[in-house]
């Protein structure tokens, strides 16, 4: 199957995408465009998830394709200079952004981390504290100096993101996932992806605004902070009445999905209207709704009536069944959000991939730069495994290193806002690409080692 999409890819690109490229004009692109535009990125993404085959994650393989299609110009074709621009594909791409936060806010257990305890608490605040201190403060000025303070701040809010998806699934992989090290790192990784995003939200109006001052600063984290806890708080308040409002409104996911995604827009809508960001808001939609859990089918006499409908059936039909029932009878939200996901999140990644300029690389000084900032960007997290107590220090030090995903949306943040300029946008991604790929193999040899 990967070579059918490859051999589908490869006639798309030198058949029918040249001349469609050739086509647009200074009035934009056509829905007919449009729509192979996003074929071809789809399947881009589709094919670079063959990483996973050498136990990469596929955030990883759909950002180095964006580079490659993106870099193409380099290699005298510039056909893909122009999905770059489109606005169109620009938007779908922020809405990826605001799925993909609805998404991780669906996997945030409020219960999980309140039972790992204070040490995973400990354990975020050291790894945002000093990666945030080592880029905005130290790395920043010395490496990249004369640049202004908001773009120092958002190197350093960059290089406090943790991708918990990359780390969870190396644990998993080998069975790891219930050991103390596991649950510190998981437990820390959410902890740090909500400061991260107060973080950002500082940031981000501080480079809106233009001005920097303690009251402006105060204002900003107690409004982050009180929407973050109000959600934590709605969560487990709202989780009942939900649940019941999702199983009985109908047995179709139509009206389901649609309420879901309303309602991760509006908070994402409140948020920018507070002077959050809008993935801020979302993330805080995927913790209201993360406990709620619906029914399949309407009632419970439907299930009564079906179970009854196959009690003459043969055993072994029955029994299978009866599973798949069982196993349908509830849902959780995530299940109905993931296909908009599978579709808009890989448009972020590559379009995100794209926009990495690899000739700036090309420059020894800039390369020296970059790798200073990666060092910076792996101690600022491996340090953070002093406060792990009795757990093995380096396995869960290591286990905070991966910036994938989160770090992606606070580099193209600041890029969107005009802070991050493409040399270090570029850079910042080549610091993301090597704490994804150098982070499973080294974790996976500590916890082979681990007895």
């Amino acid at each position: 199957m990967p070579k059918r999409f490859f051999l589908v890819l490869i006639t798309l690109l030198f058949f029918f995408a040249p001349p469609a490229f050739a086509a647009g004009g200074a009035g934009g692109a056509s829905a007919a465009q449009l729509m192979l535009w996003i074929v071809i990125i789809l399947l881009a993404a589709k094919f670079a998830s063959l990483v996973e085959r050498i136990g990469q994650p596929p955030v990883l393989g759909e950002l180095l394709v964006g580079v490659l299609l993106g870099n193409l110009i380099l290699l005298g074709y510039d056909g893909f200079e122009t999905i770059k621009r489109d606005p169109i594909l620009a938007f779908l791409a922020q809405l990826g952004v605001v799925i993909l936060l609805f998404q991780v806010g669906l996997e945030t257990n409020v219960e999980e981390i309140r039972r790992v305890g204070a040490r995973a608490f400990l354990v975020a605040c050291i790894g945002v504290i000093v990666p945030f201190a080592l880029g905005a403060i130290v790395v920043g000025p010395a490496l990249l100096p004369g640049l202004s303070i908001n773009a120092y701040l958002f190197l350093g809010a960059t290089l406090t993101a943790t991708s918990v998806g990359i780390t969870a699934r190396v644990f998993r992989d080998l069975g790891k996932l219930q050991t103390r090290e596991a649950q510190i790192v998981i437990g820390a990784a959410v902890i740090d992806d909500v400061l991260g995003l107060i973080i950002l939200a500082v940031v981000s109006a501080i480079a809106t605004v233009g001005s920097v001052n303690a009251e402006s600063v105060a204002l900003i984290v107690l409004k982050a902070t009180l929407f973050l806890a109000g959600s934590f708080y709605l969560g487990r308040r709202l989780a009942p009445r939900l649940n019941r409002l999702f199983s009985r409104i109908q047995s179709a996911e139509g009206m389901k999905f649609t309420l879901a995604i309303v309602f991760c827009l509006a908070m994402a809508y409140l948020a920018e209207q507070i002077g959050l960001a809008a993935i801020v808001g979302a993330f805080a939609a995927g913790i209201i709704l993360d406990p709620v859990h619906f029914r399949e089918f309407d009632s419970p006499r439907i299930v009564d009536d079906l179970r009854a409908t196959i009690d003459d059936a043969e055993p072994r039909i029955k029994a299978r069944v009866l599973s798949v029932m069982d196993r349908h009878a509830e849902r959780h939200i995530d299940h109905l959000v993931a296909p908009l996901g599978h579709f808009l999140v890989p448009i972020f990644f590559v379009l995100t991939g794209m926009s990495v300029r690899v000739d700036v690389f090309f420059d020894a000084p800039i390369v020296l730069t970059a790798l200073g900032i990666t060092v910076a960007a792996f101690v600022g997290k491996i340090v953070s495994g002093i406060a792990a107590g009795n757990a093995n220090k380096w396995i869960v030090g290591w286990g905070m290193v991966p910036r994938g995903e989160v770090g992606l949306i606070f580099a193209a943040t600041g890029k969107s806002l005009g802070v991050v300029s493409d040399a270090i946008f570029s850079m910042l991604v080549i610091v993301i690409i090597l704490t994804t790929m150098l982070t499973p193999p080294v974790l996976s040899y500590l916890l082979r080692r681990q007895k």
